[in-house]
């Protein structure tokens, strides 16, 4: 029985143990991140994120990153305009008052990775890729991308000559182990 028990559970254990070690990191949100818009007009920051960043370049099947970013920290250079986002017009930030993203699936193209998930602006969800490149720093990442964002399927703003539909949004997250 012991020569039969002793490997079983020497086996389990190191099984146990690989799986454990492939598990993705878990990191939050550091200090120093950029979440900015740019069109002709406006452009602007968002100065409050937060979130969890699973990740794990080996195992990209069980990472994830969810963020969600304050309405009400919306940055644009100029006050009135700040205020105007946040009516029910824009952003809606009373009834709305976060952004969130939820990844559904991170896959690696070449030297980058995809993110495809949830992207929810003032109740409307729609499922967005975002390209991601991620740098590593000791125990720290960094993930950076540059993506569009229709604001008329998510209704902020009305359709105008003065602002584009399309937002650019530019990115740089710096993230820490937990």
């Amino acid at each position: 029985m012991k020569k039969i028990f002793y490997p079983l559970v020497a086996a389990l254990f190191l099984f146990t143990s690989a799986k454990i070690a492939f598990t993705p990191q878990d990191y939050k949100v550091k200090d120093g991140y950029s979440i900015a818009f740019k069109s002709k007009d406006p452009s602007g920051v968002f100065k409050d994120a937060k979130g969890i960043v699973k990740f794990d370049e080996n195992d990209i099947e069980n990472s994830s990153i969810d963020l969600t970013f304050k309405v009400n920290s919306i940055s644009t250079g100029n006050g009135m305009m700040n205020k105007k986002a946040q009516t029910e017009e824009w952003f809606d930030a009373d009834k709305h008052p976060e952004i969130k993203f939820e990844s559904t699936k991170i896959s690696k193209s070449g030297d980058s990775f995809n993110v495809i998930g949830n992207l929810t602006i003032k109740g409307i969800t729609k499922a967005k890729k975002i390209p991601m490149k991620v740098a590593k720093s000791g125990n720290d990442l960094v993930l950076t991308g540059t993506f569009g964002v229709n604001r008329i399927e998510h209704k902020v703003g009305k359709k105008s000559d003065a602002v584009p539909d399309i937002m650019n949004i530019t990115y740089s997250i710096p993230v820490t182990k937990k």
